[in-house]
């Protein structure tokens, strides 16, 4: 009993190290910030996001990221359990920046956010650390020209793009695998489930798993939804946006 005890406080005393670590990362930067555990569970949370969203430390810490935040792109709801910044937690590989709609004391922001890790010296654990710059003004009218130019061209969405910002959405680090973009790009071209599984030469329930991991690394609830974060974040090539 006591050498478990024992081994429990020494472990109790290295996470206490680390967050105190990742917390004090999180205090030296003026820019709203905070950091997530590989639970997705916000472990610091800096005063510069208590200004911004207006809550307090103490209400954010211990919680799930996309509880408190509950955050939102171009084409509805990101947060979740298993969103691109845990996937890529747990791959321990690099993340891009996105932008994200996130609510704030003056209403709903666009922001942009960077991500970089952590690694706990004294658990091995990761954290992943993030970084937000407010972009509200120049988001919105970057979503007014496109609308904008979509209705005065027939140029496709991801041209239009192109034009005017680069592709900054979580779904274009979904990483999906060369046949979940196959199938990707034959759901764009309103094939049915039979139809994909003919021209893949697969089964329809191959074909349905592939169109459930990748509406799961898009975020998406519906096959139109993965359409619409897929043609955002540049997963679709333009000849699909105009039918060929």
């Amino acid at each position: 009993m006591a050498i478990a005890f024992d081994i429990a406080v020494v472990h109790n005393c290295r996470d206490q190290m680390d967050l105190r670590r990742v917390r004090a990362i999180v205090s030296t930067t003026g820019d709203p910030a905070f950091a997530t555990d590989e639970r997705g569970l916000i472990v610091g949370w800096n005063r510069a996001s208590e200004e911004l969203m207006g809550i307090p430390a103490e209400k954010s810490i211990g919680k799930p990221c996309g509880e408190v935040l509950d955050a939102a792109d171009e084409c509805g709801p990101v947060c979740s359990r298993d969103c691109v910044v845990q996937r890529a937690v747990h791959r321990k590989t690099p993340l891009r920046n996105f932008d994200f709609l996130i609510p704030t004391k003056a209403g709903r922001q666009w922001c942009n956010v960077s991500v970089f890790w952590v690694d706990g010296e004294a658990t091995g654990s990761w954290y992943a650390v993030h970084i937000l710059r407010m972009i509200d003004i120049r988001k919105r009218m970057e979503l007014l020209l496109a609308d904008f130019i979509r209705g005065c061209t027939d140029l496709p969405t991801e041209q239009v793009k192109a034009l005017i910002s680069k592709s900054r959405t979580p779904a274009r680090d979904s990483r999906l695998t060369a046949r979940e973009l196959e199938t990707l790009q034959l759901v764009s071209r309103g094939m049915t489930t039979h139809q994909m599984a003919k021209k893949m030469g697969i089964s329809r329930t191959t074909v349905n798993n592939h169109i459930q991991h990748l509406m799961k690394k898009l975020g998406a609830r519906t096959r139109l939804e993965a359409l619409r974060r897929a043609e955002r974040a540049g997963l679709l090539p333009w000849a699909h946006d105009q039918g060929q």
